[in-house]
Parts: structure tokens; C-alpha cells; sequence
């Protein structure tokens, strides 16, 4: 058994969830967590809400309220939105806590004695209007490198080069459309170059590996080409304060929202360990060590493919800064040397028809809609499915409802519905079976090895594949009872035969249900209940009300937790004879095909 750290991307507080957000770290990631923890795994997933940041204070300007009321109603929105599409966290918090304050300013501050921060001059954008400083990615304008007219003031997302603002050309505001102005301003600059060698021998141990996804590995090597320092802080009000002398009382420098962003992942598995109660009267604050101390323990980060930078080269280069592990030297600071990511599992764009997500386009689905209308089985399937894996993947309404259609009602829901409907006229509880005919054991043994198929495709975050692996045997199951039919075993020289044909579907029924539990956990519990199972088969996340654990005890605010200790184990467990089955509802949904034809004027045609 392997500790296992999930560490999942921190979506941004500027309101609800689209499905191409969650479908680039919320599914994958739940997945993956889910079945490390069927797998005997000691798994630790973390995340929570991202709600610093200048554009922060652009919609709370817009919306005429306080970042920290912004942040307060779109924190909840999403941790409801990630609760309720099934998404297992031990802890889901957000980054304005004074625990979290704590940590990035315990990160910059080892970071900055060991000599990797360093102090210099830059020119930085202001908005001429507002007096305001713009970050990066609201900065648009020409690729210097390339010439791609859309990219971004911190990076190109076409060829993928870091840039500075400056370096755009004709650059605009993408909050008014104004050319912001450029001053000099000071602020500190990781030292990237004194971390180069070191990260690229760390990258090239990942590439060794063969793990990595190859878009992941080969972006994240080419950008250690052009590397050169990244600025740390920035020019706002609205933020963590830095934390050195004559810095932490300036009212308009705060650290780089990206810089403690990735920061989170660590503090929220202090915050987590914080909260866990007392075992036999000893604390258990330092439980979150066994995550990021022991070089044993493996750590998966879930994101979309436009954070890979700051994941496989920004975060790693401050853990390596932090433990004194680059050209400066220097030693770790209270945390210790803390573990690089074993994987950077990024996903591509999953697009809308044919063209980006976009909230202000009205091309959009928000998570919220698909859940209130539809549930999350449909949605989480596709995800799976048909997702953004390793190349961008678009999602249709039409697409949506085959899918559900075909795969999830006719396929799946209807094998569950009419195995257990006919156990249920016929025995009204599961039978003892008599002797195996070779078709029964050759169905039994193709179940059987699909935990062994799914589960290593699992493993490596090959999601896609591992749902088509399940879904090839549930129609292996359907094939066997077109082949043994048992709707035609009548009378009493056939009924062993039929109880053994029944025992056979029902037990193929049960392992399936395991297999596809870790992707449709919600319909893993209604079939667990068909099957005549008590109690909750997969454990899903709860929303709780937290206090704040430093200065900030006075406030409270939700988070996502569970406990996961029940969760059922991989691996066939035998079905037990005796157990009642009575006539299943159905366990799926079909839906109409004027679904789609709603859904597209909904979002106006």
C-alpha cells in the first residue's frame, strides 16, 4: 500500500464551473482517487478554491460588492457544484485562510533566505483608466515568437513560450480594451535559472519513467530551453502580504496569486491534518508529513493543459528552492524536503462543438444545469468516456444524449435492470447455483480479468480506455445472456439451470458495478441497492461547515470532506445466495431527443 497524494487544480473564484473546467481536473482526478482507494491505497486528495488575484477585484468592482463577499458566494457555489458531482475530497478549503496565508508566506520566505528570490526592477502594466495594475493574463496582444494574435501577457498558448506583458505587440486590456501603460515597479523574481539543471534532471528522471502523458513531458522539457526568472509578487491590494521587512506592510504588494495558488495543494494538506481529531489524546497535526516527507509516497497532479507550466516547472522549482536543491544551496525550512510530483496528469480542452468554452460568448454548459436537469451520472460518463484526455474533445447536447442513451441505459442500466427483474420473478432472492457449464466460466473469467485490464488502465490516469475496458464486458455479460437465455429455462428439470445462469449474471452484475464504481459512483450505490446491498456502497463527499484555525476562528466557511475508510475493495467479491432481489427501478434515465433541441435554445440556438 503506497501513500497517495492527489492534487487537484484550484479553480478559480470568478463563479460557477463550466464542464470544460471540471472536465480538464474534477472528473479525472475523482476517478483516479476513487480507485486508488478501491486499489488498498492510502490516498490524500486536496484541493479548494483559488480567490486571490486582480481579477478578483474586476468583477467585484463590476458587481458592485468586496472581493472577500466575491469570493465568499462563488466559493460556496463551487464547492457545492464539485460536492454534488461526486468529487471525493478529504479536504476542499480555500486559499484565503490564515493557515493558507501561513504556509506560502513559510514557502517564499525559506525560498528567499536560500537565496532563490530575487529583488529587481520590472515594468509593469497599469490600466490608464482605473490607476490599477493588470495582471498578466489580462493582457493580450501579437506573439513576439510566433505572431499568434491572442496570447497572453505570461504565455503563448500556441507555441507556448513564456512572455512578459512588455513583450506583447499592439498589447490591450481585455478588461476595456485600453493599451496599459508600463512602469517601473519593483518586486521579487524566482530565480529560475539557478533552478534549471535541477529541474531538468528531475523532468528527465519523469521522462524515463514513461509515465508522463508525451504532450506533458515534451512541453514541460522545451520550456526549460527559454527559462529566465518569474516574477513572485505583484502590484495589488488584494492578496498575501510578503513577508519580509519592509515589504509586509506596503499595501499594494502582494504575492503572485500563481505563486500561492500552488501552495495550496501543501496547505490544504496542513489544514486537513489539522482538523483530524485527537487519537488516544496525541495530536495528529503532522499526519499530512506522510504525503510530502516520505520519498515512497507518490503525488498525482490534475489539471487542464493551460497550467502544465506552473505545475511542472513554477511549483517543483519552489519545493527545489525551498530545500536549498538548486545552484544557491541553502537548506529546508520548517516543512522539511518536500516530495516532487510523481505525474503531471494534464488533460486538453474539451470545447463546445467546435469552438472554446467561452462564459461571456454564451458558449457554455455550467455544471450546475447539467446536474439540476440531468444528475451526474450522464455528464461524469462522457467525461470519461469521451473526455479531453490526450486531445482536445468536443461535447454536443446530441452526443450527450447518445451516450447516455445507447451506452448508459441500453448497455449498462438495462443488463442491471433485467438480471435482477428476472431473480426476482423467478427466485425473489439470489440462487444457489449448480454446476458451471463452459459458458458460464468463460463470462465469469472475462469479468474477472476486467478488474485486472481496468484497474492497471486506472492506475495510469488512462481513463478513456478503462471505460471503454468496462463497457466491452458489460456487453460480454449481455452477449452471454442472449447466448444462455435464460427467459426460456421453464419448468422444474431446467430450474438448476437457471439458477446457475442467474447466480452467473448476478455475480458478473455485482463485479461490474465495482469496476465502473470509481466512474459512476452515485449509480454504483442504486445498483448496490437493486443487487440487495445495504447501506452505501461508494462513500461520497459531504459538505461541512468549518471554523478557521488561526487568527481567523471567528469565521467560518464550507468546505467538501468524506470519510472513505468503508470504500469497497477492487477485486471480485462473491455474491451471497439467499440475498432478496425484488423488482429494480430503473437505475438510469433515458432521455428524450428533444433534449437537445431545449438545451441549444436555452443558449440561444
Amino acid at each position: 500500500m503506497s501513500k497517495v497524494l492527489s492534487a487537484v487544480a484550484w479553480p478559480y473564484a470568478n463563479g460557477p464551473r463550466h464542464l470544460g473546467h471540471v472536465a480538464g481536473f474534477a472528473v479525472p482526478s475523482d476517478v483516479f482517487s476513487r480507485y486508488m482507494r478501491m486499489a488498498g491505497h492510502d490516498v490524500l486528495m486536496v484541493s479548494g478554491s483559488d480567490e486571490h488575484g486582480t481579477p478578483i477585484l474586476v468583477l467585484a468592482d463590476k458587481e458592485g460588492v468586496t472581493p472577500r463577499e466575491l469570493v465568499d458566494k462563488n466559493h460556496a457555489i463551487i464547492a457545492a457544484e464539485l460536492a454534488d458531482l461526486g468529487c471525493s475530497y478529504d479536504l476542499y478549503t480555500r486559499t484565503t485562510t490564515d493557515n493558507h496565508y501561513a504556509v506560502a508566506q513559510e514557502l517564499f520566505r525559506r525560498c528567499w533566505e536560500n537565496g532563490y528570490m530575487v529583488e529587481r526592477t520590472q515594468r509593469g502594466a497599469i490600466s490608464p483608466s482605473t490607476g490599477r495594475t493588470l495582471p498578466d493574463r489580462y493582457i493580450e496582444g501579437t506573439c513576439p515568437i510566433c505572431g499568434y494574435g491572442e496570447a497572453r501577457g505570461d504565455q503563448c498558448d500556441n507555441c507556448g513560450n513564456q512572455l512578459e506583458p512588455e513583450e506583447l505587440i499592439n498589447p490591450r486590456s481585455k478588461v476595456n480594451g485600453e493599451t496599459p501603460v508600463f512602469v517601473e515597479t519593483q518586486h521579487f523574481f524566482l530565480d529560475l535559472p539557478a533552478l534549471a539543471d535541477s529541474l531538468r534532471t528531475w523532468l528527465e528522471g519523469r521522462e524515463a519513467s514513461g509515465t508522463w502523458r508525451p504532450n506533458v513531458i515534451k512541453f514541460s522539457l522545451n520550456i526549460l530551453d527559454d527559462i529566465k526568472p518569474r516574477a513572485m509578487t505583484r502590484d495589488i491590494d488584494w492578496g498575501i502580504p510578503v513577508p519580509l521587512d519592509g515589504w509586509r506592510d506596503q499595501p499594494t504588494k502582494r504575492l503572485y496569486v500563481w505563486f500561492d495558488a500552488v501552495v495550496g495543494y501543501l496547505s490544504a494538506s496542513i489544514e486537513w491534518a489539522r482538523r483530524l481529531p485527537e487519537v488516544d489524546g496525541q495530536s495528529q497535526a503532522d499526519r499530512w508529513r506522510e504525503w510530502w516527507n516520505d520519498p515512497e509516497a507518490l503525488s498525482y497532479y490534475f489539471m487542464g493543459k493551460d497550467n502544465i507550466t506552473f505545475h511542472s516547472q513554477i511549483w517543483p522549482a519552489e519545493l527545489l528552492a525551498y530545500a536549498g536543491r538548486g545552484a544557491h544551496g541553502g537548506s529546508p525550512g520548517e516543512f522539511g524536503v518536500l516530495n516532487l510530483p510523481t505525474e503531471v496528469v494534464s488533460s486538453e480542452y474539451l470545447t463546445f462543438g467546435d469552438q472554446q468554452f467561452s462564459t461571456s460568448r454564451g458558449h457554455v454548459v455550467l455544471v450546475r444545469d447539467v446536474l439540476n436537469r440531468y444528475g451526474p451520472d450522464g455528464i461524469r460518463y462522457f467525461i470519461c468516456a469521451a473526455g479531453p484526455e490526450s486531445q482536445d474533445s468536443a461535447f454536443t447536447w446530441r452526443d450527450f444524449v447518445q451516450r447516455n442513451n445507447s451506452e448508459l441505459v441500453a448497455g449498462w442500466g438495462n443488463l442491471v435492470s433485467r438480471s435482477a427483474a428476472m431473480v426476482a420473478k423467478n427466485f425473489g432472492e439470489i440462487p444457489q447455483p449448480g454446476p458451471l457449464d463452459e459458458v458460464d466460466e468463460a463470462v465469469l473469467a472475462t469479468v474477472e480479468q476486467a478488474f485486472t485490464t481496468v484497474g492497471d488502465l486506472l492506475a495510469r490516469q488512462r481513463i478513456k480506455a478503462a471505460t471503454a475496458e468496462a463497457m466491452r464486458a458489460v456487453g460480454e455479460v449481455n452477449a452471454y445472456v442472449s447466448r444462455t437465455e435464460p427467459f426460456k429455462l421453464k419448468g422444474d428439470d431446467q430450474r438448476e439451470r437457471l439458477a446457475t445462469v442467474l447466480h452467473t449474471l448476478i455475480q458478473c452484475v455485482s463485479d461490474l458495478n465495482t469496476i465502473l464504481a470509481p466512474v459512476l459512483p452515485h449509480a454504483a450505490n442504486r445498483v448496490h441497492a437493486v443487487l440487495g446491498g445495504q447501506g452505501q456502497f461508494m462513500p461520497m463527499p459531504v459538505i461541512a461547515d468549518v471554523r478557521g484555525l488561526d487568527g481567523d476562528a471567528d469565521r467560518t466557511y464550507p468546505v467538501i470532506t468524506g470519510e472513505y475508510s468503508n470504500t469497497p475493495r477492487w477485486g471480485r467479491t462473491p455474491v451471497v445466495v439467499g440475498t432478496p432481489i425484488v423488482k429494480p427501478a430503473p437505475v438510469f434515465t433515458k432521455l428524450d431527443d428533444s433534449v437537445v433541441d431545449e438545451e441549444l435554445a436555452r443558449m440561444g440556438g
